[in-house]
């Protein structure tokens, strides 16, 4: 992603008169969320808004492009790029199957993926530098025994970016990763997992389950030592925290209904059932692709991300290189009768016993619905879940507004989860839910068990109904991305 001073110049130049107007109806207490929002953020998010919500959208094979572009690696991080080597078995990609199907049955329609390397960069916090300090001319295992020696505990983050599963990897989020890798005293391994459409599910969610099977049990040659599971944390935001749930899910359902007694893994003979990780901890978890929720509309004032069109207005992304696929899936992500699948949706997910914990923190935004149907309906069958929602906060916002009180709360919050449960702490944790106001992060406490606005039958209907709409062509092919 190109962050320099002349590109940032270039998207802002042509909006200063908006800028200007957003300031003088903020000032004058005119903006319906100048109560919620300093003028800063007001003025963030509303220019981020105005791309995301642009009328003729830049097709996705630039918007891609423009993601990936990397900023390179500087300032307080450490930084070692790996690649986890395909294991000669397919045995992954069998269970993987054979869960797909016994989750949804035989009426969905998926590609069978191929397993490849997966490439990752592990991240630690670098120490005593400068913010613009170069990266040491060093050979990558050699970054990995630097990051390693400032490791002080035994938290192993496995981190999975958001983006839509389109767009982004690891580069775009170094910083956010190192933030939680200094916070924690622990390492990330950041994945850059196969992008849709060009690779819709389930790749990248074999590309998660195969990255996770590599830290329990380390391919020949590999930098890292075995990583108990108890150690390891699945984390992500939006997309990403959408993989890290249904690879959860994926764990649940393999130990719930294999009949194999192990998995074949780069000679390794791993018995079933799996470990479970310490825990999964998400900001802002995309976890219902078929956008149906309420807070989809009812929320829209204190978000980014654009709404779904009404029913005259359908959109569409420009045709490309990369989009529509041959033939024609109706999805960015997956074909359309696999949205209300648990392992590409887990709103839709009915069993989540046995989970290990769950972290949920998100804003007033979007998407906040559905991520409490899923923390409500965990809770209820005996998981225990933090819930932490801030008041008028948009999208991911502890990643892009890290200045605010609420920012950084949520970011310690959401690595002193990690600690606590992969850190070796001897304090459990109970079941908790917390909301903060705007500004001040006044607490109150909230009732987990009791988040979700809708029956599960209203959720099974409500995503019924959005893909019949999609299916019917009168709904655009998924979240809208910035035009640039």
């Amino acid at each position: 992603m190109d962050t320099s001073p002349s590109a940032l110049l270039r998207a802002l130049l042509p909006k200063l008169p908006f800028v200007a107007k957003t300031a003088l109806w903020h000032t004058l207490w005119l903006s319906p969320t100048s109560t919620k929002w300093d003028l800063r953020t007001e003025i963030t998010l509303n220019i981020i808004r105005s791309l995301l919500d642009s009328p003729g959208p830049t097709p996705l094979s630039k918007q891609q492009r423009w993601s990936l572009k990397d900023p390179g690696i500087k300032g307080c991080m450490w930084v070692s790029k790996v690649t986890l080597p395909r294991p000669e078995e397919d045995d992954i990609r069998s269970v993987l199957a054979d869960a797909i199907d016994t989750l949804k049955g035989a009426g969905g329609v998926y590609p069978t993926p191929a397993v490849v390397p997966v490439e990752a960069e592990w991240t630690g916090y670098r120490a005593h530098v400068r913010h613009d300090r170069p990266r040491l001319d060093l050979s990558e295992a050699q970054h990995y025994q630097r990051l390693m020696s400032e490791v002080t505990s035994p938290v192993t983050l496995i981190y999975l970016h958001g983006g839509a599963h389109c767009t982004m990897d690891p580069s775009s989020h170094r910083i956010p990763v190192s933030r939680l890798a200094h916070l924690t005293n622990g390492r990330c391994l950041s994945v850059r997992y196969r992008l849709s459409p060009q690779n819709p599910f389930p790749c990248a969610l074999l590309d998660a389950f195969q990255t996770y099977l590599s830290l329990l049990y380390p391919p020949l040659g590999s930098f890292h030592e075995p990583v108990v599971a108890n150690n390891i944390v699945l984390a992500g935001d939006s997309a990403g925290g959408n993989l890290a749930l249904a690879l959860v899910q994926l764990i649940l359902e393999i130990n719930r209904s294999s009949t194999r007694a192990s998995v074949a893994f780069h000679g390794q003979s791993i018995q079933l059932p799996l470990p479970l990780p310490a825990g999964v901890a998400n900001s802002s978890p995309w976890v219902d692709l078929s956008r149906c929720m309420p807070s989809i509309l009812s929320n829209a004032q204190y978000d980014y991300l654009p709404p779904p069109k009404g029913p005259d207005t359908v959109s569409r992304l420009p045709h490309d290189e990369i989009w529509p696929t041959d033939p024609p899936r109706g999805d960015l992500y997956c074909h359309l009768s696999m949205l209300d699948h648990p392992l590409v949706s887990p709103l839709a997910a009915e069993d989540w016993a046995k989970s290990c914990p769950m972290f949920f923190s998100c804003g007033e935004e979007m998407l906040a619905d559905e991520g409490k149907a899923v923390a409500s309906l965990a809770a209820e069958q005996g998981v225990t879940v933090i819930w932490e929602q801030y008041e008028a906060m948009p999208h991911c916002f502890p990643i892009l507004l890290e200045q605010l009180e609420a920012g950084r709360k949520a970011v310690k919050n959401w690595a002193a989860f990690c600690s606590k449960v992969a850190g070796g702490s001897d304090n459990e944790l109970e079941t908790t839910g917390t909301w903060y106001a705007a500004k001040t992060c006044k607490e109150t406490a909230v009732d987990v068990r009791s988040l979700a606005l809708c029956s599960r039958e209203e959720v099974a209907e409500r995503m019924s109904s959005t893909i019949h709409a999609r299916m019917q062509g009168r709904e655009g092919e998924a979240k809208i991305l910035p035009k640039l």
